[in-house]
């Protein structure tokens, strides 16, 4: 009964701190409603990426304007990486998610920072759940944006869609 007892709480742990390391704890979730104007036209504007753009090369020049931290090489340019994982997984999937978005749960946390060189950037950190078209296809997945004390808010995440 013991070790059942150990396992069970060893377990119990390792899995609280993986929704910290995450940074997904519900006890950073904020209300929908204070979700800063800048960061939800940032969720409006990549939604409105995945469902518009006819190739996957149109929304990744698309997508550049509100990319960051290290979705993007020094040079300000997506990342192969990115592009050819995340991006695409995103771009594929996006037809199962709420188009106008329909925002579930806001998660705010600080960042120190994200990405290298020039392209990083630090600051408060959004993650945002977008709901799907039908709620029998599944649970609603999260997109995450850094809105800097300074400059625009910027996509650090993708590949969830």
């Amino acid at each position: 009964m013991r070790k059942a007892t150990t396992a069970t709480l060893v377990f119990c742990s390792m899995l609280m701190l993986v929704t910290e390391v995450n940074g997904w704890s519900k006890q950073d979730d904020i209300p929908i409603a204070s979700l800063p104007a800048a960061v939800k036209a940032v969720v409006e504007t990549y939604a409105k990426i995945l469902k518009e753009s006819k190739t996957l090369d149109e929304a990744t020049l698309a997508f550049g304007d509100i990319a960051g931290g290290s979705l993007v090489t020094e040079s300000g340019s997506i990342s192969s990486n990115t592009k050819q994982f995340g991006l695409k997984k995103d771009f594929n999937n996006f037809k199962h998610y709420a188009y106008p978005v329909k925002i579930t749960r806001v998660n705010k946390t600080v960042s120190n920072g994200d990405g290298y060189g020039a392209q990083r950037i630090a600051g408060d950190r959004y993650t945002v759940w977008i709901a799907k078209n039908d709620p029998a296809k599944g649970m609603p997945a999260p997109v995450t944006i850094i809105a800097p004390a300074s400059g625009a808010p910027r996509v650090v995440n993708v590949g969830s869609y």
